[in-house]
Formats: structure tokens, C-alpha cells, sequence
């Protein structure tokens, strides 16, 4: 089939103010999958692309990542952000195939195997007691999201980097202005140039910590990747900065949308928080459907190296294809009644952490603090309820809850 299939609910994937309303977004990406789930999609500001909607699709396309490169679009951006990520050079593992991803993936997974979590747990399970204890003496509300989701992962992942807390604040900043550079109340501008400083600024940042560990190399993340070397040269200036910011990142915002959303699912599902709550043994499975339910990493994109054909239709060589985790998620030739919150969900396999060569090198961690965190809230929540209304980020990308104003009780 060589005639494009255009449809219009599509147009949701590269319009970031269509994440801010779930029912509508999870309602087009529904009509997609039954009605057109290759669509070719052209929206004023991006470079054109194919929508890919269904989870066999998606997980078809992973797997043959030597016709679908993740190199030189990874993510969808407008276009004139393109230019600008390809003039700044930046080069992430998300910007890398292989062998060069591979090669520079080993660097980190180290810190990542199971062995390594279980070291990081009583950490975890210290930092999730801190800050249920805040909760328990600043309540009986507090913005879910501001107050607790954003900054227990923060910390998290700035202890494995090796990052001083006085510096968190502005990680955390950053890190914001990053994914939700499409959001009004969390852009740092309206510019491209504007939002581009958050990223400039990340770069220094790191820059000069490089310098500090290559001086003086200490027992952290930071030090690894400073150091690190591959074929025994070390990492580019470049190279080694989008290293720190990918990592300080991707570590932080979507691990703190899981947990947001977490909750705000338990509390639309009383049920279900009853029933995790009767049974914490349960958590593991909870932890995968909370994930699944939120899916924080939206879409990633791919670039075909070669004519290629799904569904009968025909992807050309140098066509892009965006693959919408979100709406894999909630497929249902996949899922079991995938519109339902069900904390017992087994199997899941759902792909909020990609598939394949490129499956998220930080998902043992992400795992580790939503279930560290949920084991304490949990055993000692007696009430909660909304307190204020939900809002969520404008975003293509990366992102979820922005605010989750909640009232509770706590337990000491």
C-alpha cells in the first residue's frame, strides 16, 4: 500500500497541550489503533512522521533496530528544536545506535544490575521514611507532586551520581525546564533560545564536575563516567556531559510522574488501594501497573535506514516513525480490560521502559523507589482524597502530573 493514511486524531502526539487532558488523549490514541494505527502525521512547526500505535508494532519496530535507528531524531521535537540539538551536538545514549550505544551503555549498566540495587534499597527504603515522616508533620495537605514526587527521586538518583545537596535545587530546575519545555508554567521561555539555557547551564554544570572527578575521582557515578574510557580513549567534552544530564534526567522525572500518578490512580481506585493496602505483598505487581498506567516516557521516534512494511503499509527509507508507548500500553489486543487500574495485573507487559538494545538502562532503579517508597506511604495511610484539582504537564515527550493537591492522614 503506498497511499498514506492520514488521520486526524494522530495530531494529538505532536500537540503537547493534548497530554493535559487524559480522557481525550487516551480516546484518540483508542480510534488510532482500531481505525488507522500507521498514520502519516503533518503538524505546522514539526517535521513530518509516522504515528506507529499498536503494541506488537511497536515492539516489531524495536527489535529490528538495525533498519530503525534512533539516530538522528530520537525524540519528537519542532523542527527548529532539531536544528538546534544537532547544533549544540548533543549525544545521549538516546541520540546513540549500535555498536557506539552499546559500547557507552556499559559504562553505567554496572550501576544498574540487580546486585548494585540491592545495596541502593536501604537507601531507598531511609529516604522513603524521610519523606512520609514530612508528610505525616506538614500535612494534613500538601501538593503531591511539588512537595514529595519530585524530589524523592531527585535525591536518588543525585546520591548514585555523587551530586552535593546544595546543588539539588537547581538539578531539579532543570531537569523541569528540560521536559516540560512545552508547559507555559514550567518553560523557562518562550524562546527556543530561552529554553535552551536550562540545557546550557546542565551542561556547565556538569561540565565542571567532570573536571572536578577526573581530578579527583571518588566511589560514585559521577567518577565512572568521568573517567570512563572507550577503546581506550577517554569521552569527549560532549560525550561525557550528555552522559550526566541523560542520567540526572531521565532519572528523575520519570520515576517521580510514576509515583504521582501511582497515587493519583489509588485514589480515583479505592478499591484498589484497599486492597494493596490488605495485601503489600502485592506490591511488585502494583509497581508494574502504576508504571503502565502513567507511562511517564510518552514516545520515543526512529528513523528507517531502509523501506520497510507494516501493516501493509510502506515506511520509506529516511521516514521517521514515533512509537507511542501511551498508547501501546492501553492496547487492547494486548491488555485485558486495559482501561482498568488493576494493582494484581499479571502478566503486564506492558513497554514503558522501550524493548530491546534500548530498554531503559534505569528501570531496576525506578522499580526500586516506586516500590520503597509505596511500601512506607502505605502501611501507615489511614485517609486520603483530593484536595484541589489535577493538572497535568503539556508535554510530547516526557511528563505527567504537574500538581496533585491531596488531604490525608498519616500514622506515625
Amino acid at each position: 500500500m503506498n497511499t498514506r493514511i492520514i488521520d486526524d486524531a494522530a495530531q494529538v502526539l505532536a500537540t503537547p497541550s493534548a497530554a493535559t487532558d487524559e480522557a481525550k488523549f487516551h480516546a484518540a490514541l483508542a480510534h488510532l489503533r482500531a481505525e488507522a494505527p500507521v498514520s502519516w502525521v503533518e503538524v505546522p512547526g514539526y517535521a513530518p512522521f509516522w504515528a506507529i500505535t499498536k503494541h506488537a508494532d511497536i515492539m516489531e519496530i524495536e527489535r529490528a533496530n538495525d533498519i530503525f535507528t534512533n539516530s538522528p531524531r530520537p525524540v519528537l521535537v519542532t523542527a527548529e528544536a532539531d536544528v538546534q540539538q544537532a547544533q549544540i551536538g548533543i549525544k545521549t545514549l538516546i541520540h546513540m545506535d549500535d555498536p557506539q550505544h552499546r559500547d557507552f551503555r556499559a559504562i553505567g549498566a554496572n550501576w544498574f544490575r540487580p546486585k548494585a540495587m540491592r545495596g541502593l534499597k536501604e537507601r531507598a527504603d531511609e529516604l522513603a521514611k524521610q519523606f512520609v515522616d514530612r508528610m505525616a508533620a506538614d500535612g494534613p495537605e500538601c501538593d503531591f507532586v511539588q512537595q514529595v514526587a519530585v524530589n524523592y527521586p531527585l535525591y536518588m538518583i543525585m546520591t548514585l551520581l555523587g551530586v552535593p545537596e546544595a546543588d539539588f535545587a537547581s538539578m531539579l530546575s532543570w531537569t523541569q525546564e528540560l521536559f516540560g519545555s512545552d508547559d507555559e508554567e514550567l518553560q523557562r521561555g518562550k524562546s527556543i533560545e530561552e529554553q535552551g539555557m536550562a540545557l546550557l547551564e546542565m551542561f556547565q554544570y556538569f561540565t565542571e564536575l567532570t573536571a572536578a572527578r577526573r581530578a579527583d575521582p571518588t566511589d560514585d557515578l559521577a567518577s565512572a563516567v568521568a573517567n570512563a574510557t572507550i577503546n581506550g580513549e577517554p569521552l569527549s567534552d560532549i560525550e561525557t556531559v550528555s552522559y550526566y544530564a541523560i542520567l540526572a534526567a531521565a532519572g528523575h522525572d520519570t520515576s517521580s510522574s510514576s509515583i504521582s500518578g501511582g497515587m493519583h490512580a489509588l485514589i480515583e481506585h479505592p478499591d484498589q488501594l484497599a486492597r494493596l493496602q490488605g495485601d503489600l505483598s502485592l506490591m511488585p505487581l502494583a509497581v508494574e501497573e502504576m508504571i503502565r498506567w502513567t507511562t511517564p516516557v510518552k514516545e520515543f521516534m526512529r528513523t528507517a535506514q531502509s523501506d520497510y512494511e507494516i501493516r501493509g503499509v510502506r515506511i520509506a527509507a529516511g521516514e521517521s516513525v514515533l512509537l507511542s508507548y501511551a498508547s501501546g500500553n492501553r492496547d487492547e489486543e494486548m491488555f485485558e480490560d486495559p482501561f482498568r487500574f488493576d494493582i494484581g495485573r499479571d502478566p503486564n507487559k506492558h513497554i514503558a521502559f522501550g524493548y530491546g538494545v534500548h530498554f531503559c538502562l534505569g528501570a531496576a532503579l525506578a522499580r526500586l523507589e516506586v516500590n520503597s517508597f509505596f511500601s512506607e506511604l502505605l502501611s501507615r495511610l489511614t485517609s486520603v482524597e483530593f484536595a484541589g484539582t489535577p493538572q497535568y504537564m503539556a508535554t510530547t515527550f516526557v511528563g505527567g502530573l504537574k500538581h496533585l493537591p491531596i488531604r490525608y492522614r498519616i500514622a506515625p
